[in-house]
């Protein structure tokens, strides 16, 4: 395994902690640890759910993908995992808005989950372009 497919991985697991944290929260009905004193009203906002399915869950699946993508070789894996991490952090970015906006709360586990999307999503358009565009 090259490093980066490596780093892709070791940043899709701490993704997945993150998210499988928020998804113990929200289906145990408990408050999440949190020192920004916002987490729990994010939690519990409406934008904490898509369709009824918790978005915290929609995440750890789209982290146990990308894990999936930096353990495969080629370009199909390369390709979906600037995908799915491309769509995470869209929604991410849309999920941090609406905590600056309609929701009025910070929540700091939903900023960390954002800065791991972010340079999840970097790294697999770096490998992409590494392993398949500029070889």
């Amino acid at each position: 395994m090259t490093r980066l497919r490596a780093a892709v991985l070791g940043m899709a697991l701490v993704g997945g902690a993150i998210a499988a944290y928020l998804t113990y929260v929200h289906y145990a009905h408990v408050s999440p640890i949190c020192t920004s004193g916002g987490c729990e009203k994010v939690q519990r906002s409406s934008y904490a759910e898509l369709a009824g399915i918790p978005v915290a869950l929609l995440g750890l699946f789209a982290y146990l993908a990308i894990a999936a993508t930096a353990l495969l070789e080629g370009v199909f894996p390369a390709a979906a995992g600037v995908v799915v991490a491309g769509g995470g952090a869209a929604f991410s970015g849309y999920l941090l808005w609406a905590q600056l906006g309609p929701i009025g709360a910070i929540c700091q586990w939903c900023v960390g989950n954002d800065v791991v999307i972010a340079v999840v999503a970097l790294l697999c358009l770096v490998r992409f372009y590494q392993d398949h565009i500029h070889p």
